[in-house]
């Protein structure tokens, strides 16, 4: 069967001025155009040429020996060449571009922008693009404990946390205790392995472990008292919301950087301020 959206092996059936034929076999009555600018010198009828079936202006099957960027049920970052009334319209290697349906906008994008998307056969059995790539991601990664990785994050839930597409392809989660930061959909970001779940999917946390992050803190509590002429306005006995807005850390991890620091004698604690010794 040709598959529309997928590259595959095809065997040249007919051969035209304009171009081949391509189909499973001689014989079989379905077939698809391979135009002539793309047909490998010499091809003759029973050769096999693997091509990729998309659909033409005429919403007619056609074949490419080009190179797409994604395949039917696959994920790929691709960039808005332009955005029209129906949605976007993004760049996927070949002459023609995919649709990306405002409906499937998980936020809108903008011309010249990348976004994370997946590759799907709508109703109307045209290729079209999907922001909701939850469906897409594996959970086969390669990844385990305190690897590092890069990802991009493609929906936020407020109880759950960030959702991150780890190399655009495996499922990983930014837990909501871990998000400190600033954190938007959209978002590349680089991330430390937690956990990997019984499913394969992975936690996240753009920290690092806790005996290395305490420098990294400790470095931005001083820097916030340099900042302020020697004295931060509050102790490590401030509430959680403070530190948050203030260093986008928790506290536990406040404290231990104003210990490390106090044991390093480069601070004093008083009853309402931390001052620089």
């Amino acid at each position: 069967m040709i598959e529309l959206g997928k590259r595959q092996v095809l065997e040249v059936v007919r051969k035209k001025d304009f171009g081949v034929y391509l189909g499973e076999k001689a014989g079989d009555g379905t077939a698809v155009l391979l135009p002539k600018k793309q047909v490998p010198e010499g091809a003759d009828i029973g050769d096999q040429i693997e091509v990729f079936i998309y659909k033409d202006s005429e919403d007619r099957l056609i074949a490419t020996t080009g190179e797409p960027k994604v395949e039917v049920g696959r994920t790929a970052v691709l960039k808005v060449k332009e955005v029209g009334k129906i949605g976007a319209f993004l760049d996927m290697g070949l002459e023609k571009d995919v649709l990306l349906p405002f409906k499937e906008q998980t936020y809108r994008v903008r011309e010249g922008q990348e976004c994370l998307v997946a590759l799907y056969v709508d109703k109307s059995r045209r290729l079209a693009a999907t922001m909701r790539v939850y469906p897409y991601m594996s959970s086969e990664s390669p990844y385990g404990k305190d690897d590092k990785v890069t990802g991009r994050v493609y929906e936020i839930n407020e109880n759950l946390g960030a959702f991150v597409a780890v190399d655009n392809q495996y499922y990983g989660l930014i837990p909501a205790r871990e998000m400190f930061g600033q954190i938007h959909e959209g978002d590349v970001v680089e991330a430390r392995v937690t956990k990997v779940r019984d499913d394969g999917k992975l936690d996240l946390s753009p920290r690092e472990k806790a005996c290395l992050q305490m420098d990294t803190d400790s470095q931005a509590v001083m820097k916030a008292i340099d900042e302020r002429g020697g004295v931060l306005p509050f102790n490590d006995k401030a509430s959680p919301e403070v530190i948050k807005d203030e260093f986008h850390i928790s506290k536990n991890a406040f404290k231990r950087a104003v210990g490390h620091l106090l044991k390093e004698g480069r601070i004093r604690i008083t009853e309402k301020t931390i001052e620089r010794i």
